[in-house]
């Protein structure tokens, strides 16, 4: 998870939401990425779906199994779908996402019994930290916004 908060502090120091992502095979980092929303003017360019492409072509593979995906928050609707069809084996998230996360605060999209892979997740691996960089952000976009 610090790997992913690294990356984190980089899409902060791009002024972009600081989330990170890395993902690992056999313990070792095969992708890692932060938002990049605002720099490629690409809604859909999400640490998480960056990462994913990065780990697939790593590994060579459309699948991903054998992986653990880090993500500094619960990831969105659109980043779960992504990492379900990407058949990761595990997902780790640092900080819950109220507005938008799919993997129990605002839906759960592995309680669907129509799926045709499943996967591990914990949740609240160094959430403090993870919580910490993404509520400061917003805070001082707030801050500014009202001045």
């Amino acid at each position: 998870m610090k790997e992913a908060l690294k990356e984190a502090q980089k899409a902060l120091d791009k002024d972009e939401v600081p989330v990170g992502c890395v993902i690992a095979h056999d313990g070792k980092i095969i992708a890692r990425a932060h938002n990049q929303i605002e720099t490629l003017k690409d809604p859909t360019a999400h640490a998480e779906m960056i990462a994913i492409t990065q780990a697939a072509s790593a590994l060579e593979s459309k699948w991903l199994k054998g992986t653990t995906a880090y993500v500094t928050i619960e990831p969105c609707l659109m980043c779960a779908g992504a990492l379900v069809l990407a058949r990761i084996d595990k997902l780790i998230f640092g900080a819950e996402d109220p507005k938008t996360g799919a993997f129990g605060s605002v839906y759960n999209i592995l309680k669907s019994n129509k799926l045709n892979h499943r996967f591990e997740v914990v949740s609240g691996i160094m959430r403090g930290d993870c919580s910490f960089i993404i509520s400061e952000f917003f805070k001082k976009k707030r801050k500014t916004r009202y001045q």
